[in-house]
């Protein structure tokens, strides 16, 4: 709770006359507080409103404030505030002014001339534009300035320098241009300078080593370039230069530094070979996507047993592994990934026991795989596919019951797969495509969502039958092998599959009716008949599904007529992400049998409609299913006055969604019924029953954000006013959820799979109830069952395991990505971020990034593209700390209009 503090160290009021003018803008436990004081205090040190629902400050309160002449601290942060920035006269005391995370607008002028006292000045996450101030208090006492997360323009103004006393510069995420102004060196101070995120160019200076308490500097993603000064890290802890254009070789002397903590250079244009003066403090290095090349320094990473994170990846480096690297016993993170490195992989690999993320791929090592490798528990990805690596897949893989993701495609492996393989039960990919395997094909982990790829082996006979095990599996490709028989009926009715290619095989008989969202690539197979009732393939048509205009002339009417009712069937569940062609549409199964119902709306309207029975008799058929998740299943009810809700149904059976009681499930879903917001769905009512809950919403005809980009006629149909619409409404929803600071809403599984769209230009964060119901501690399935979709997933996920504000920003980064490429979080094997990411080192391509058959439309579009793109990669930036909040992103999105 948030109050205003005083002398000597109580709670205090304010003076009542200014403070009742605005008492129903406050925090309901503020506002209790400040009604129960009856006099009015006139000596107080510390005003601290923040954490409140404030959009103004009443005229004259804060001249009010000036007169209290011993005001120490004034703290307006995490408000709703508008408007310009008020002068601060007569505040000869005031030495900490905090106005953060507000939407306050205009330029900084004189507002703090006056102020003897000033020490510390927080204006981040606001909307100031203009230039960076230089008045920042007359005696220029100044220690902390942070101006991030706002529009600032123009340069880094040299007059900072007066400002002597200096210790903390934040001016990350504006637009500030041109060069570090090399009287920076002055700042004797200085412990932590962040630039990192605008339009600066030039190079480092020189002056910068000269701070001997300089500890951070980042100044990534910028547009410096040149080389690195020798001796930078003279006193640096943290240095963070990625995403520039920095140029030349590795100074020498820039690992070697005793203080020197973490490093990352990655995504600049650097050449040459890696120092092989490494500091042994040392617990981050990122090098990757540079121009580095010779060999790794063995003897110099041996020496590094408190590093953690080791990427060299999209270099040029030779050579082989070093077995010193094995010394490095902390490793949780190994990526060489895009080398030219060569030989044998190293037995010593097996001594990394921490080790978490193993990256490999795209290298040119050979022999066979370690069973080594096999011994790291705690590993979590290994991706050593396109090497030239021979020999048999060990059987002993089944060790690695963390893995969740194996890549082993575009290699020389031969032999079976291992039935063991199926003992890895959170593996979400599994790709052997390329390779020379053949034989048994085993009971796959039933776990395996991204894909299954068997493709380019030598597998030969029927299909397994073991695959319908595989229920949330997203794609299977069995091409270029040699299947022969039906294609097997049960792959019809697996209900997540997106995309099977069966191509180049020798399969025979009639293609089986897939269901409408299901990319099935079937040819290079000549004995296989493409059936009359079947419709082409999903890159041929629209999601919609019509008839075919020219049926069998020698077809039976009886056979018509069947054609006819099954696409009636099909354009009735236009939206359905199942296919339930095994299902008779006739047949209902038993009615639910309600223990539990209670309206949660205080809507008349819909507490008129909902009818608790009309909803159970249409939960009971199959034919009212208009969509599945992960997590439940969406039924449409039509109720006796005509109007559609969703009911939602959760399996309360399931493990995970156990809370111990009907009573205590209730209460959460009440708390969660008292909210308000156009953007978020809301329950509106439940139902409870032994085994399941049924959750009541406004119905979304137009399905998930998913179908319309992804799905359906081409997400060219999707126009960027739609998309912008949606990108804004979903921010809006976002920044509501996690607007509570004591009991913020967090998603468990944000994508576009989970946004509804009442209307293209209407979503709704969806699914928010599941971190009130489910308990991570009771899960027994994949990682992605609690860490969200595939491709959503922030990246220190991995290592913390937990649910935060910040992962919950990545997820929708990834979605505003969605928008701005028309593409979906995986192509390919390759998550959407991370490929955006990547690309996006030179900004003056990034319009190579958008969806050109929108962009095209005009430049003014480009141009607001271009500025979403920008909210985007902060919000999917590797670092948590470094993705603005939610509101703050609210905040770039509405400035780019």
């Amino acid at each position: 709770m948030h109050m205003i503090l005083g002398l000597p160290f109580q709670i205090l009021a304010l003076v009542y006359s200014s403070l009742h003018v605005f008492m129903h803008f406050f925090h309901p436990h503020t506002r209790k507080f400040i009604e129960s004081q009856n006099e009015q205090i006139d000596t107080l040190e510390f005003i601290d409103l923040s954490y409140n629902y404030l959009s103004s400050i009443p005229g004259g309160f804060i001249t009010d404030c000036g007169e209290i002449s011993g005001l120490k601290l004034l703290n307006f942060s995490v408000n709703r505030l508008v408007g310009s920035l008020p002068n601060f006269n007569r505040f000869r005391m005031l030495d900490h002014l905090d106005f953060s995370q507000n939407s306050l607008t205009g330029e900084i002028d004189s507002q703090f001339l006056e102020l003897d006292s000033l020490k510390s000045l927080n204006l981040s996450q606001n909307n100031f534009t203009g230039a960076i101030p230089i008045n920042l208090g007359k005696l220029y006492l100044l220690e902390e300035l942070q101006l991030s997360f706002n529009q600032f323009t123009g340069g880094i103004p040299s007059q900072i320098l007066k400002y002597g006393n200096l210790n903390l510069i934040d001016l990350s995420l504006n637009k500030l241009s041109g060069l570090i102004p090399d009287e920076f060196g002055g700042l004797s101070k200085l412990k932590i300078l962040i630039l990192s995120i605008n339009d600066l160019s030039g190079g480092i200076p020189n002056s910068l080593s000269n701070i001997s308490t300089l500890l951070r500097f980042a100044a990534n993603q910028n547009k410096f370039n040149g080389t690195i000064p020798p001796g930078m890290t003279s006193h640096l802890r943290n240095l963070d230069l990625s995403y520039n254009s920095l140029t030349g070789t590795i100074p020498s002397d820039l690992l070697a530094r005793t203080n020197l903590q973490s490093i990352d250079l990655s995504y600049n244009k650097l050449e040459g070979s890696i120092p092989e003066n490494i500091h042994t403090r040392l617990f981050r290095l990122r090098l990757g996507g540079n121009s580095l090349n010779g060999t790794l320094p063995g003897e110099s990473l041996g020496s590094l047993g408190e590093l953690t994170y080791l990427e060299l990846d999209n270099n040029n480096l030779t050579g082989s592994i070093p077995p010193e690297i094995s010394k490095c016993t902390n490793l949780a993170l190994l990526n060489l990934a895009r080398n030219g490195l060569t030989g044998p992989l190293p037995t010593s690999l097996g001594n990394l026991a921490n080790l978490q993320v193993l990256n490999l791929q795209l290298n040119r090592f050979v022999g066979e795989i370690p069973t080594q490798i096999t011994m790291l528990r705690r590993l979590q990805r290994l991706k050593l596919s396109w090497n030239s690596l021979s020999g048999s897949i060990p059987d002993s893989f089944s060790n690695l019951r963390n893995l969740t993701n194996l890549d082993l495609q575009g290699n020389h492996l031969r032999g079976s797969i291992p039935d063991s393989i199926g003992n890895l039960d959170i593996l979400l990919e599994l790709q052997l495509g390329k390779n020379q395997l053949s034989g048994h094909i085993p009971a796959m982990p039933q776990s395996l969502q991204i894909a299954l790829n068997l493709s380019y082996n030598l597998f030969e006979g029927d299909i397994p039958i073991s695959l319908s095990r595989l229920t949330s599996l997203e794609v299977l490709d069995l091409s270029n092998n040699r299947f022969s028989g039906e294609i097997p009926k049960f792959l019809t009715q697996m209900q997540t599959l997106t995309r099977l290619v069966l191509t180049n095989n020798q399969l025979t008989g009639m293609v089986p009716q897939f269901g409408n969202f299901v990319d099935v690539n079937w040819g290079g197979n000549k004995d296989l008949i493409n059936s009359t009732q079947n419709l082409p393939p999903a890159s041929q048509r629209k999601r919609k599904p019509v008839a075919s205009g020219a049926i069998v002339a020698s077809a039976a009417a009886v056979i018509a007529v069947g054609l006819i009712t099954l696409i009636s069937l099909l354009i009735s569940r236009r939206y359905y992400r199942i296919n339930d062609e095994h299902l008779d549409p006739g047949e209902e199964t038993a009615q639910p049998q309600v223990v539990g119902e209670k309206l949660l709306t205080t809507n008349s309207i819909h507490r008129s409609n909902i009818d608790f029975s009309k909803a159970m008799e249409a939960v009971a058929n199959p034919s009212n299913i208009f969509l599945k998740s992960r997590f439940s299943t969406y039924y449409k009810a039509v109720m006796p006055s005509g109007v559609s809700y969703f009911v939602k149904k959760l399996n309360w059976s399931d493990k995970i969604f156990q809370l111990g009681s009907h009573e205590k499930f209730g209460e959460e879903l009440e708390i969660l019924g008292k909210l308000c917001n156009s953007n978020v769905m809301i329950p509106l009512a439940y139902a409870l029953t032994v085994d399941n809950a049924y959750l009541f919403y406004e119905f979304s005809p137009k399905g998930t954000l998913s179908d319309v980009l992804h799905v359906g006629s081409g997400n060219s149909s999707l126009e960027w006013a739609s998309r912008y619409s949606i990108a804004i409404g979903v921010a809006q929803g976002l920044a509501f959820l996690h607007g509570s600071n004591s009991s913020p809403v967090l998603l468990f599984d944000l994508s576009s799979k989970t946004i509804m769209l009442k209307s293209l230009n209407e979503p709704q964060v969806g699914d928010i109830e599941l971190c009130k119901v489910i308990d991570p501690s009771k899960s027994t399935g994949s990682l992605s069952t609690i860490a969200g979709s595939v491709g959503y997933i922030p990246p220190e996920y991995a290592y913390t395991m937990r649910l935060t504000k910040a992962g919950n920003v990545y997820s929708f980064g990834v979605i505003l990505l969605e928008l701005l490429t028309g593409k979906p979080p995986v192509n390919g094997g390759t998550e959407l971020a991370k490929a955006v990411l990547s690309n996006s080192a030179q900004q003056n391509k990034w319009d190579e990034i958008l969806d050109f058959s929108v962009s095209k439309t005009s430049a003014a579009i480009t141009r607001q593209m271009l500025a979403v793109l920008k909210v985007a990669l902060a919000c999917v930036s590797i670092s948590p700390d470094d993705r603005p909040n939610m509101k703050s992103v609210l905040r770039m999105l509405l400035n780019a209009r």
